[in-house]
Order: C-alpha cells, then sequence, then structure tokens
C-alpha cells in the first residue's frame, strides 16, 4: 500500500511540469521525440562521433553494442550514424513536400471557398480528380516525370498532398465566410480582399496547422516508401527508406531493417500526437 502511494505520488510529481503548461506526457514526449529528430537533421554531427560512408570492413554486421549503437552494416559503416545523418534529408525532403502542399492547395482552397461561382467549379473538378488518385501513385507518376531525386520526391510528395490542403482549406473558408463578423465587415465598407486577408485567411488556417503536422508524418513514409523503391538520391546515401531497401537483403541480421524503421515510426507517431492535441486545442 506504501509502495503503491509512493508510486502514485512519484509519477504525480512527475507529471505536474507538463500538467501545468497544459501538455499532457504523451505530449511531451512527442515533442522531445520531435526535437531529437530535428536536432539529428540540424547537426548531425554533434550526435554522432563516426563516419556515415566510410566503414571499417572487418567491423561489418556486427549488431548493436556499445561501440556501435545500432550496429554495422555490410561494409563496417556504423548504422547510427547512417541513420543520423540520414534524417536531414528525409525531414527537409517531408518539410518541403508540407510547403508545397500548404502554399499551393492553401491558395487553391481560400479561393474557390471565398470568391465561389466559376472559380469555385473549375477548382472543385481540379481537386477531385486529384482526390481520385491515391497520393502514394500520384507522388510515383511525379517523380517518375521529374526524375530519380530526394528532392523531385519531395515535389511529388507536396503534389500529391495539395488536394488535402486544398479541400480542408476550402470548407474552413465557406464557414468563415458566412460568419456574422465577416458580414459585418462587409457592410462597414470593407474590401473584399481586405476582409480576405484581415478576418478569412487567419481564422481559417487555424485548422490548417494540425493538418500540415499531420501532412508532415504522411509525407516522412511516402519518401521513405519512395526511396524504398529506389526513386531517392542512390547509395551512398542514407535516406531512411534507402536504409531499409538495402537492409531487406540482409534479413539474417535484423537491426539493419529495425533500426531506421524505428526512427521512421517514432517520428511518425510522435507528429500524429502532436496533431491530435493541436486539434483538440484549437
Amino acid at each position: 500500500m506504501t509502495i503503491s502511494l509512493a508510486s502514485a505520488l512519484s509519477r504525480k510529481r512527475l507529471h505536474a511540469p507538463f500538467a501545468a503548461l497544459g501538455i499532457p506526457p504523451s505530449v511531451a514526449l512527442a515533442f522531445i521525440i520531435l526535437a531529437l529528430v530535428i536536432g539529428w537533421s540540424l547537426v548531425p554531427g554533434l550526435f554522432s562521433g563516426h563516419d556515415p560512408f566510410v566503414g571499417v570492413p572487418a567491423d561489418k554486421l556486427q549488431a548493436p553494442s556499445i561501440a556501435h549503437w545500432f550496429g554495422t552494416d555490410q561494409l563496417g559503416r556504423d548504422l547510427y550514424a547512417r541513420v543520423v545523418h540520414g534524417t536531414a534529408s528525409s525531414v527537409s525532403s517531408a518539410l518541403i513536400a508540407v510547403v508545397i502542399g500548404l502554399f499551393v492547395g492553401g491558395l487553391i482552397g481560400l479561393l474557390a471557398g471565398f470568391l465561389g461561382g466559376w472559380v469555385d467549379i473549375i477548382f472543385a473538378r481540379l481537386v477531385d480528380v486529384l482526390l481520385a488518385i491515391p497520393s502514394f501513385l500520384l507522388a510515383v507518376i511525379v517523380v517518375t516525370a521529374l526524375g530519380f531525386d530526394t528532392i523531385n520526391a519531395a515535389i511529388a510528395t507536396g503534389v500529391s498532398a495539395v488536394a488535402v490542403f486544398a479541400r480542408v482549406m476550402r470548407s474552413e473558408v465557406i464557414k468563415t465566410r458566412q460568419a456574422t463578423f465577416v458580414e459585418a465587415s462587409f457592410l462597414s465598407g470593407g474590401s473584399r480582399w481586405h476582409i480576405l486577408l484581415r478576418h478569412v485567411l487567419p481564422n481559417a488556417s487555424r485548422s490548417v496547422l494540425p493538418l500540415a503536422v499531420l501532412r508532415f508524418g504522411l509525407s516522412i513514409l511516402v519518401i521513405a516508401g519512395l526511396a524504398f523503391l529506389g526513386y531517392g538520391d542512390p547509395p551512398p546515401a542514407s535516406d531512411w527508406g534507402l536504409l531499409i531497401s538495402i537492409g531487406k537483403d540482409y534479413m539474417k541480421w535484423p537491426w539493419l531493417i529495425y533500426a531506421p524503421a524505428i526512427a521512421i515510426i517514432a517520428t511518425v507517431l510522435s507528429l500524429n500526437r502532436i496533431s491530435r492535441w493541436l486539434r483538440k486545442t484549437d
């Protein structure tokens, strides 16, 4: 009984700082993981002292140990260093994809929802066509047309996300446009562009932020899938999806797959948790 009470008090003290900020512990953990991933992408050398491209043949295919946290690959390269250094490509590509989808899709949804009429009809049909094509298939089509490269994979992923952002932004703009304060601004003589930029855009974009965080995680998955199929940078690059693709040929040494896979899963789940928290607090 005493041990149980002490354990409960300990958990309460641990959760108290998060509760004071209004952040659940699971969300705080997600932010910590995301901060670590961002640190990996910005200053990878600070987190790993091994060269991700140069290995020691005598150390090939070693299991995880103190010297090599994630083990070594078939060329004796430190797998932890390769995962850390591959973060920059995976995260930056996903960020580019989200920016493309957010800007292009948000602009389409904003104009379609606010202007209405034939503009809404044309953009709505365009969005319907994009939504009819599976996003991963659309990304494969675009990256095949542009060429096999990580940046092209990011552009392809961004194009596949345009329709989702456009649909959400359009619905939010239509809802905001019908609000009382917007009608009052019209009656007081405000111009359409002033109302669009001053009232409609700030209020409609609040619901887009959780979607952007969610799409960030989905973009990491799509880009990893493209890299796995060979649509990204070729070896010796260390994109997470490419590491899994190489590791599948060495199933006897499973850490070659588990290490980058765990990095992808932890990052995507953290982004999903943050997105759900943002949606609830909106």
